[in-house]
């Protein structure tokens, strides 16, 4: 059996979005932290069309391996600012805690 890995990372945001640059920074910190090497894709939303088509649940949204880390069932899908409750309350960004704790569970998820 193989051990799961992270292959990709994604990081979806749209030009507004006062978040996102901070998402990438606790992001970055904790592939590091992880000493995963792994490069960031960042993936621009810039319509509502391209929202609806990658399935957008705002920004910012990370993806691992093409799934996000916060999964949500949404009919829509819009450019819109993302909320995370945290320990600390509604933030606009995910912790590094938050992003270590779900970035080690898909490094220790078992087929």
């Amino acid at each position: 059996m193989m051990n799961p890995t992270i292959e990709s990372v994604s990081l979806l945001y749209f030009e507004g979005c006062p978040s996102w640059k901070a998402a990438l920074k606790n992001l970055l910190q904790v592939l590091g932290d992880l000493n995963l090497q792994v490069e960031v894709d960042l993936i621009r939303i810039d319509t509502p069309e391209q929202a609806q088509q990658e399935k957008f649940l705002g920004s910012p949204s990370i993806r691992v391996n093409g799934v996000d880390l916060w999964p949500e069932e949404r009919e829509t899908c819009s450019l819109s600012c993302r909320v995370y409750q945290t320990p600390e309350g509604f933030l606009g960004v995910p912790t590094v805690d938050m992003l270590t704790g779900r970035l080690n569970e898909v490094l220790s998820a078992k087929d």
